[in-house]
Formats: structure tokens, C-alpha cells, sequence
């Protein structure tokens, strides 16, 4: 061990570890959930993006001299090319506004520095935490920009796992585009439908939502760097937020923008809003689709029996054969466990006070969570039950024969009441659609043939 000070006084800090005593502290004080800072590298990286964007900038304008600058880029180059990620062991939730967050960085950059020189870790008047490596910073602007990043970086991993979701499901709609069945509304039969338009239902439904997602992530992009506390740039330089700003830009290669107002961008936090109702809104397409299939696949006797889910795991413990829709489900309660965390992303933002909003932790873990339970969840949706999908189409088919639903295709020509009276009887008789039509007169076989084809009532004529 090795011994740091800090305000509150001195602390055993492990001696081959990079950080120092207030992250020690962080470890010591907040043992509340099972997420590490360390088991989210995209934020780790965005740490040493910040933190090298500010030292550049420093440099640049004199107050870093060259020397620890050098150590300084060097270390935070290494957090950005993923080294290191063990050395940020801090819950995610924690109090402090992310403050844990922000010094664990400066630690582990100030004693990764000190080490190239060949100083000893914790010799901290060669390079310190606070004066070099959190120079014209605060956690009030790093760790929100830092946060602002990995969600947008993590927002590109959602969107490829999404892309191919409903590409899968393009690809299905592609196969089942001649398997005729009856479409519903209100669970009743309505009028008959392809299999093929139902899963290219599906798929644009997902499709709008990568545009929606894309747009939304570009807002992330403007941060707050140079607002150091509350957004009027105490100890900050002029032109810091600028050049800090462009050199940020310049390392992620993004359209990264200093905010129009800092005091408004230090303490609002709906653009997180923003973002989380994003996730939500693809969530509830999500769940939607997933309780679409669980009902199309329901039975196999006594359901609707119109799909058959790729056979993943024995259903039951005491019911031999049975066999459920087991990944659909497991979606579902991720796009419920998402619909939450939108909930507490809300309250959290609501909750700030002041020029600042100190429970940007909980939202950034929230929000985090979401995407990856999204993305986990439509890789898994796609590689174990969409691509496996088959048609029962000598089942659909025989269904929308058998129907009432499809006298609602001969209402422009027999009328409305005709064709109520038809469905009636059947209903009451059991009979069919087409045999009573004959019966009644009402159109000859020819005339019932063409109008009663299923293919041609599925498309406007």
C-alpha cells in the first residue's frame, strides 16, 4: 500500500494501482450496484478523449508546460486505445455529480504520467491530478461531455444491431410474400393480408427508428467543456472552450459544438431526456412485435398457429413437449426494463437543481443499461428466433377460406347490408361465404371467384 492525502485527510492506497485516494474513497464509499465504471470501455475512452482535449488546449495557450503535457497526451492516448479499463473499479451510482468519475480519470492519467517520467506513483507535485491533468476543467463539464460522447459512440453499436433486425425481417417478408392469411384488428378477423406484408410491417417499423436514433445522438454532441463549474468558465482561460472544443472534435473526428449558453448546458439535462425516449420508443416497437409473434405462434392446436418460432429450449417442468416462445419473451422484458429506466432518466433530470444537476450518474447508468439490454436483445431476437421463422401456409390459407372476414371484399358489390346478412347466416350456420352468396344470388361463380381471390384482396383494386 501506499499512502495519499486529501481533503479529509490521509488514505492506503494500493501501490500498484493507478488511481489514488479519491477514488479510493469512491470504492470505499459507494458499494451500491454490480456496474463498474470499468465494465463500460467507451466511457473510459471518452475519459482520456476529454482529458487529452483539455491538455492540448492547454498547451496551446501556455499554462501546461511541455513536458507534463507530453506524459500527460501519452497516458490519456492510452486510456483511448483501451488500456487501463481495470483501473476504474468505482460504482456507476454513486453521489457527487460524477465527481468519483472525473478524479478516478486524473488519477489514473496523473500516476500513468508520473510513471513514463520515473516518478513514483503519488509524487503528484511532478504531475497532479487536480492542477495539470483537471486543468481549466470541472467534473461539471468533463464528466457530462465525457458522458455525451460514449452514448454517442454506443449509439452506433445500437444502430448496427437494429439495421440487421430489420433486415432480418425484410428478409422474411421477402419469403413470405405470396403466404396469404387474414389479418385482425381488436383480435377479431378483419380482411385477409400476405404473411409477407405483416413482417414488412415489422420491419419499417424498426427501420424509422435508426433515423429517429441517429438524429437524436447528433445532439449529444454539444457539450459544455470551458464551463468549469456552473457554466461562467471560472479558471478557465478566454478561448479555452473553443480551442478545447476543436481539439475534442479533432480527436473523435465528430462535429462536436460548444453550447450556445454554458450555465443553461451545465445544469439542463433533457437532451438525456431526449435520448432515453428514444430508446423507450424503440422499445415499444420492440415489445410490440415481440407480442405479435408470441401470439402468431401460439398453439400448436389451439392458438392462431400462423408461425413457428425456432424451438430454443424445453417449455416446461411438467408438461411434456412443450415448448415456448422463450426469446420473444426475454425481449419484452428487456423493452420493459428499458421503459424504466426512461422513468428514472425523466425523474433524474427533473430533479436537478440550481446551475446543477448532481444525479447525472444515475442517469448515465441508466441510459447506458438500456443500450446495451437493446442491442443484446435485437442481436438475440434476430440470430435465435427471427431468422428461424417458418410459415404454416396451408393453415393461413385455409383460415382466410373459411372466414367471414372476406365478405367485408364484397361490399362494393353487393353493399353493406347484403353483406352483413351473408355474414350473419354463416356465422349462425357454419356455412361458408362463398356457398351462401351462391345460394342468395347475389353473384354469379365467376363474378365470386375474382372478388373472393385471395390474392387479389390483399391490394387495392
Amino acid at each position: 500500500m501506499r499512502k495519499e492525502s486529501d481533503l479529509l485527510g490521509e488514505l492506503d492506497v494500493p501501490e500498484k494501482a493507478y488511481y489514488g485516494v479519491q477514488t479510493q474513497r469512491a470504492i470505499n464509499n459507494f458499494n451500491i450496484s454490480t456496474h463498474k465504471l470499468s465494465q463500460f470501455p467507451l466511457f473510459v475512452k471518452s475519459l482520456g478523449v476529454v482529458k487529452l482535449g483539455a491538455a492540448q488546449a492547454n498547451h496551446e495557450l501556455g499554462l501546461l508546460p511541455t513536458e507534463i503535457f507530453n506524459f500527460i497526451a501519452i497516458a490519456s492516448q492510452e486510456l483511448i486505445d483501451g488500456k487501463h479499463t481495470e483501473e476504474f473499479p468505482i460504482d456507476m451510482m454513486q453521489g457527487g455529480a460524477g465527481t468519483s468519475v472525473n478524479m478516478a480519470a486524473n488519477e489514473v492519467i496523473a500516476n500513468i504520467a508520473l510513471e513514463k517520467m520515473g516518478k513514483s506513483r503519488g509524487a503528484y507535485k511532478y504531475c497532479s491530478p487536480n492542477d495539470h491533468v483537471n486543468q481549466s476543467q470541472s467534473t461539471n463539464d468533463a464528466y457530462p461531455t465525457a458522458l455525451k460522447l460514449t452514448l454517442f459512440e454506443q449509439n452506433k453499436i445500437l444502430i448496427d444491431a437494429l439495421e440487421k433486425l430489420y433486415f432480418a425481417f425484410d428478409k422474411k417478408a421477402e419469403e413470405f410474400r405470396m403466404v396469404i392469411k387474414m389479418g385482425r384488428t381488436q383480435l377479431q378477423d378483419a380482411v385477409p393480408m400476405t404473411l409477407g406484408q405483416e413482417f414488412e410491417a415489422f420491419a419499417y417499423m424498426l427501420k424509422k427508428e435508426v433515423k429517429n436514433l441517429q438524429e437524436v445522438s447528433f445532439r449529444l454532441l454539444e457539450v459544455n467543456m470551458g464551463a468549469t463549474a456552473i457554466g461562467t468558465g471560472l479558471n478557465a482561460p478566454k478561448d479555452y472552450a473553443e480551442l478545447c472544443i476543436e481539439k475534442i472534435a479533432q480527436i473523435t473526428g465528430e462535429p462536436v459544438t460548444l453550447a450556445e449558453n454554458l450555465v443553461e448546458a451545465t445544469s439542463d439535462t433533457s437532451v438525456f431526456v431526449e435520448y432515453s425516449s428514444a430508446l423507450k420508443k424503440l422499445a415499444l416497437k420492440l415489445s410490440k412485435i415481440s407480442n405479435d409473434l408470441r401470439l402468431l405462434s401460439s398453439g400448436p392446436r389451439t392458438g392462431l398457429y400462423e408461425i413457428n418460432l425456432p424451438p430454443m429450449q424445453p417449455g416446461s417442468s411438467i408438461m411434456p413437449g412443450k415448448v415456448n416462445p422463450v426469446i420473444p419473451e426475454v425481449v419484452n422484458q428487456i423493452c420493459f426494463k428499458v421503459m424504466g429506466n426512461d422513468l428514472t432518466v425523466a425523474i433524474a433530470s427533473e430533479a436537478g437543481q440550481l446551475q446543477l444537476n448532481v444525479m447525472e450518474p444515475v442517469i448515465a447508468l441508466s441510459i447506458m443499461e438500456s443500450i446495451k439490454y437493446l442491442t443484446n436483445g435485437m442481436l438475440t431476437l434476430r440470430e435465435k428466433c427471427v431468422d428461424g421463422i417458418t410459415a404454416n401456409a396451408e393453415h393461413l390459407e385455409k383460415e382466410v377460406r373459411n372466414s367471414i372476414g372476406i365478405v367485408t371484399a364484397l361490399n362494393p358489390y353487393i353493399g353493406y347490408k347484403a353483406s352483413t346478412f351473408i355474414a350473419k347466416k354463416a356465422l349462425e350456420t357454419g356455412r361458408s361465404v362463398y356457398e351462401l352468396v351462391l345460394e342468395e344470388n347475389l353473384l354469379t361463380k365467376e363474378q365470386l371467384d375474382d372478388y373472393l381471390n385471395p390474392a387479389n384482396m390483399t391490394a387495392s383494386r
